[in-house]
């Protein structure tokens, strides 16, 4: 379905309503450990109840039920709060386009029947995994809008003017991503446990075996790959410590902050050192034991460091010391997705960002320390109890 049908672009006068009387409604808070016990009830074997449906059926009924009591309030939401941006955000057309995803997809939610029996679930099934499908450029397009408000606001204020501390605005994005990330972890999990053979160690989108030696030697390849694309070469990597660790924990979000940080020490040494000259290891170590309540990963290099005047604002969606990505004759941002070596977010100084918030989603962090002039050091902080209760905006 197109994301600008009528639907989508001129609510009906009581679908506005029901968006204000909807956020009233309590959100459910989740955490891990409570989403892979709910997959882990389709693995177990059971007989036909009377009415004929399976273990299974009757399970993958209840999570649809609960999704479409719960993904309506999330989406209303963040309509309401992509009407009210702060210096006129919220009238850039990719924010608009964004608002109406969410407005089509709360509309489509809330029409759809109610998934009482097999072949209702099938069909929210089919309605989620376009919902999907249609939200998989938001986070590209919304860092968009961002460069079109910067555009406008220089044109009006002078090529000087600085967006980078406004403080507004990023509180807004912060909170926007964290929901973001739980509406696909919640979608991506009951569309993954549709199929009936899971990956080894997988309940869905979780693996119950997480290796970080194995993520980050994934996130190491295509990092050094990209590396060795724009500068014809790369720094060795070398991953240390509890490489035989493992812990429950969803592998893509882990990817994404490795890949991100992996980047970010390739590219700073490569400019340091240069590639003709003699380039220090980056290190990769791996802490974790069974009575640490976190896994904690450091990527370390010797890349010279962040200016300490840059350290307030290095997790800022607004601030990037490269130059900006977009162009009007782009055709690089009809992206799919957020990851990926082709992603085009790897311009746009969203990497931190977007790291910590999957990071701290369920209840782990990221922080940097960088000393100018040698390196930086950046710790990845993982909760290994998976009972963190996700932080709802």
């Amino acid at each position: 379905p197109s994301s600008h049908s009528p639907a989508a672009s001129h609510p009906c006068h009581e679908t506005s309503r029901a968006f204000s009387n909807i956020t009233q409604k309590r959100l459910r808070h989740r955490c891990l450990q409570a989403t892979l016990d709910t997959g882990l009830g389709l693995l177990l074997p059971g007989e036909e109840d009377a009415s004929g449906m399976t273990r299974r059926q009757r399970t993958l009924i209840q999570i649809a039920t609960f999704l479409k009591r719960e993904l309506p309030v999330r989406l209303a939401r963040r309509v309401i709060e992509l009407k009210q941006l702060p210096e006129g955000l919220d009238a850039m057309p990719s924010v608009i386009r964004v608002r109406e995803w969410y407005e089509q997809s709360f509309v489509e939610i809330r029409r759809s029947k109610k998934p009482v029996d097999a072949e209702g679930e099938a069909e929210f099934c089919e309605l989620l995994h376009n919902i999907y499908q249609r939200h998989a450029p938001t986070l590209v397009t919304m860092a968009r809008g961002v460069h079109e408000l910067r555009q406008k606001l220089r044109a009006e204020r002078g090529e000087k003017y600085d967006l980078s501390d406004a403080a507004p605005i990023h509180g807004f994005l912060d909170s926007f991503y964290m929901s973001r990330i739980g509406i696909r972890i919640l979608i991506g999990q009951y569309l993954e446990l549709h199929h009936e053979t899971q990956p080894e160690g997988y309940v869905g989108l979780i693996n119950r075996s997480t290796s970080p030696a194995f993520i980050a030697e994934q996130a190491m390849a295509d990092a050094t790959y990209l590396c060795e694309r724009t500068h014809g070469d790369a720094p060795e990597v070398l991953i240390e410590g509890a490489t035989g660790c493992t812990f429950t924990y969803i592998p893509s979000h882990l990817y994404y902050c490795l890949f991100e940080l992996l980047k970010n020490s390739l590219r700073a040494v490569c400019e340091t050192h240069g590639v003709d000259g003699e380039m220090p290891p980056i290190k990769v170590v791996i802490a974790s034991g069974e009575q640490n309540e976190d896994v904690v990963i450091k990527v370390s290099d010797e890349g010279g460091g962040i200016p300490r005047s840059h350290m307030p604002r290095i997790f800022s969606y607004l601030f990037t010391t490269a130059t900006p990505a977009f162009d009007s004759g782009s055709s690089i941002f009809s992206s799919a997705g957020d990851h990926g070596t082709d992603s085009p977010l790897a311009g746009l100084g969203y990497g931190l960002p977007i790291s910590r918030t999957y990071a701290r989603y369920f209840g782990g962090d990221l922080n940097i320390m960088s000393m100018e002039g040698y390196g930086t050091d950046a710790f990845l902080h993982l909760s290994r109890l998976g009972n963190r209760s996700e932080p709802l905006p």
